[in-house]
């Protein structure tokens, strides 16, 4: 019966004319993804940051969720701005039916199957850029030089002992590539969470993959961005629908009203 029921149901579904893979709305849609992303990044960091005397089972357990959770974030927003694209083309469509005019910038903001994944792009790129700078100057980091013991600390007086130790006397300040890790950490701190800040093997694969991993939301966006044709025809066939049961309602009410007025009138009563 389900089967039967679902088969009967035919999905509806309008055209719609496509627009350009950029168009005027682009900078700021990307600007907008951008800012998505630095709060989430902040968001992230707090979280973290709650977590960092957890257990090992709560900081995994938080920061594995956390992930699919930005990620659905981003796929949601590309979904609405996919449906929003599809449905002003149909809107066009409808207008260039009837011999209405429109600018080629009204169409250009309409659904292109690229469209999302681009702004998305564009909204990761500075970012992207910066993971890729730390992928590519990154290197195994090493424990520093340590403290000397307080014995040794009256030998520092002579050259030639003073001269040989200078190195541990001197604190080292943070250098370029120690920024860019900082940024791109804290862009990518869920993941540093799960891998664990002290596995040094393993935050080096991170930082080699992070201009990956940067552009997973761009993705998700995307992806979520090409969903729009199928929203849009799901709230066609939710109206098509709707509209066929109300006409088989009235039709049914129809036919029971006409089977009442013909029906034979049984004998009365005579005063």
């Amino acid at each position: 019966m389900t089967n039967r029921k679902a088969a009967a149901v035919k999905t509806a579904s309008k055209p719609f004319l496509t627009g350009a893979p950029v168009d005027e709305s682009t900078l700021k849609t990307s600007l907008v993804f951008f800012g998505s992303l630095i709060l989430t990044a902040l968001m992230s960091f707090l979280v973290s940051a709650t977590t960092a005397g957890a257990s090992l089972f709560i900081r995994v357990l938080l920061n594995g969720l956390m992930i699919p959770v930005i990620l659905f974030f981003f796929f949601n927003s590309g979904s609405s701005q996919g449906t929003d694209a599809v449905a002003r083309g149909e809107i066009l469509y409808q207008r260039n039916e009837k011999g209405l005019t429109y600018t080629e910038s009204e169409k250009s903001v309409c659904f292109h199957p690229v469209k999302g994944y681009l702004n998305g792009f564009f909204g990761t790129l500075p970012l992207f850029i910066i993971a890729v700078m730390l992928s590519l100057l990154t290197g195994l980091q090493t424990t520093d030089s340590g403290t000397l013991p307080s014995w040794i600390q009256g030998y520092l007086r002579r050259d030639e002992v003073g001269a040989a130790l200078v190195h541990y006397t001197q604190p080292e300040g943070m250098g370029f590539v120690d920024y860019v890790r900082l940024i791109v950490r804290i862009c990518i701190m869920p993941w540093i969470n799960l891998a664990g800040a002290g596995n040094r093997q393993l935050m080096l694969v991170l930082e080699r993959l992070s201009p990956l991993i940067v552009l997973l939301p761009a993705i998700s966006y995307g992806s979520g961005y090409l969903t729009g044709k199928s929203n849009r025809t799901r709230v066609h066939t939710a109206i098509s629908e709707s509209a066929r049961k109300r006409a088989r309602r009235e039709r049914k009410a129809r036919k029971e009203s006409r089977n009442g007025a013909i029906r034979p009138k049984g004998p009365q009563q005579l005063n």
